[in-house]
């Protein structure tokens, strides 16, 4: 994962697995024995691999350390551990369904990619560190999300790097000589072919920029633990108006030759739409015919006679014209667990939990489909906020294909860890998936523009401090991925189901 990115080892880990599950048949010959020996051994492999990938979520239990950090310790276990139940159920189905020689990698493909699937959409889903990501770097390797999609990568990644050891260790199998020989193709073709054909459409694909488009995004890099302080709202409000008004180079411009202005995820520690002063701030600041693209909160006031008993509030992409006005807004509509609301909110608020916003009741759901922002200037646009954008084929829901994404997103939560890099590796893929250039604005980085084929056209990176001024590239055509979602991961799938039935018919004959 994302930024070391040394998916070799996976060439061992995988082939590893695949022993463990060799080795439930210690447990006698009952199905349910080998089930349980070998989810047993997917269980534990699956922890480990989610313990380190996921560590930088404890991040978040330290901001207000005096209330949360004594749930840190549950949470970086306890997610880990529910995660990989996951992968327990890929290895105990895999061991039911055991075929000698290389179709078992090829079982374990099938098994973990479906698992890897429920990950991404059971209990609303948590698509994080999905194993395909393994195939998305280098860039021309990246390409071939535009295909078979993160799911898809993931039954290529697990036949690829668990098959050649398997191959290998195989002793009746063939000849050493030819085992050497089908094991060195499995590691090298796929993975030549894929970086070959990632490299052609990387040159077929260098979409021009939006005429009369420039945007500048503001990182101001706010600590996550002063954000919401009250005496500080003024200051970084202030300090949020400061850097918008100057040149990457510190040079004070007033936005001259700005069109849109981008700020983060609830880059203002407080309800603007509340706070007159502050919409008249925002209209002094911008130029005629400049706008403001702008994460915020809202709360939604119930008509008269109905009383506010609730309060429904809102994470929301908040557009506003050159007089501080409110043009458009997108609603979150995929909020996090725990960060953004608790499940069964009533129960867990009334013995005293509460979520990490601390926003009393949690916050509301936004319309559904994902409406398009319609902002003078830009291609029709999709607001993504956080780490809506971790989530492949639920992106675009309405009928009509968009031509831009804008993700703002606060990843000041999870320091200068793994965590805020992996989230922004993540959002290049749904780029390459949709075809879509991204327009991404985060707190403390990193933020970013990337072109449909996932490239970085302009970035800066985690923790720094200031605004990049860019032009947007235009989007490109629509990949395989883009027109037919996940049908290409059933698709690849059936391949590989055809392919273990041809080689169990030949075992058994």
């Amino acid at each position: 994962m994302a930024p070391f990115f040394l998916s070799p080892v996976l060439f061992v880990t995988l082939p590893v697995l695949v022993w463990l599950i060799d080795g439930a048949a210690a447990a006698g010959p009952s199905r349910r024995g080998l089930f349980l020996r070998a989810a047993s051994a997917g269980w534990w492999f699956g922890f480990g691999y989610f313990l380190l990938g996921l560590f930088w979520i404890g991040e978040a239990f330290l901001v207000e350390a005096d209330k949360f950090a004594w749930l840190m310790p549950f949470a970086v276990l306890l997610l880990p551990a529910g995660l990989a139940l996951f992968t327990a159920l890929a290895a105990g189905a895999a061991r039911l369904a055991w075929v000698p020689g290389m179709g078992r990698a090829l079982v374990l493909a099938v098994t973990l990619g479906i698992a890897e699937w429920l990950r991404g959409h059971v209990l609303t889903g948590f698509p994080w560190s999905v194993l395909g990501y393994a195939l998305t770097w280098p860039l021309p390797l990246m390409q071939s999300a535009s295909v078979f999609g993160i799911y898809g990568l993931t039954l290529l990644c697990v036949a690829i790097f668990a098959g050649p050891f398997v191959i290998l260790a195989d002793v009746g199998q063939g000849a050493p000589s030819r085992r050497v020989l089908r094991a060195g193709l499995l590691a090298v073709v796929p993975l030549v072919t894929l970086y070959t054909l990632g490299t052609w459409r990387l040159a077929e694909n260098n979409a021009p920029m939006l005429e009369g488009v420039r945007v500048r995004i503001v990182q101001a890099s706010v600590p996550q633990r002063d954000k919401w302080r009250p005496e500080l709202q003024r200051q970084i409000f202030e300090d949020q108006l400061s850097l918008s008004r100057r040149d990457p180079a510190g040079r004070v411009d007033n936005l001259a030759g700005v069109t849109h202005l981008i700020w983060p995820e609830a880059a203002m520690p407080f309800l603007p739409l509340e706070q007159p002063e502050a919409l008249a701030a925002i209209g002094e600041l911008l130029p005629d015919g400049t706008q403001l693209l702008s994460g915020a909160l809202r709360l939604k006031h119930r008509p008269a006679p109905e009383p506010d008993l609730v309060r429904e509030g809102y994470n929301s992409l908040m557009v506003f014209g050159d007089k501080g006005n409110l043009e458009q807004i997108y609603d979150k509509i995929h909020l996090v667990p725990f960060g953004e609301y608790l499940p069964m909110q009533g129960l867990l608020e009334s013995i005293g939990l509460e979520q990490l916003t601390r926003w009393r009741g949690g916050f509301s759901i936004g319309a559904t489909p994902r409406p398009l922002l319609k902002i003078p200037g830009l291609p029709p646009a999709l607001g993504l906020i956080c780490y809506e954008a971790v989530f492949p084929a639920a992106i675009v829901q309405g009928g009509q294909r968009p031509g831009l994404l804008i993700n703002v997103t606060n990843d000041g939560w999870f320091g200068d860890t793994t965590g805020p890099w992996q989230h922004f590796h993540q959002t290049r893929v749904r780029a390459v998936e949709e075809g879509l250039p991204i327009i991404r604005s985060a707190n403390n980085g990193v933020s970013a523009i990337v072109d449909g084929t996932g490239r970085v056209v302009a970035m800066l990176t985690l923790n720094a401090r200031g605004n990049l001024d860019s032009g947007v590239p235009s989007s490109i055509a629509a990949p395989v991925y883009a027109k037919l979602g996940d049908c290409t991961f059933v698709g690849l799938l059936l391949i590989f189901l055809g392919v273990v039935f041809m080689l169990y018919n030949r075992r058994t004959d």
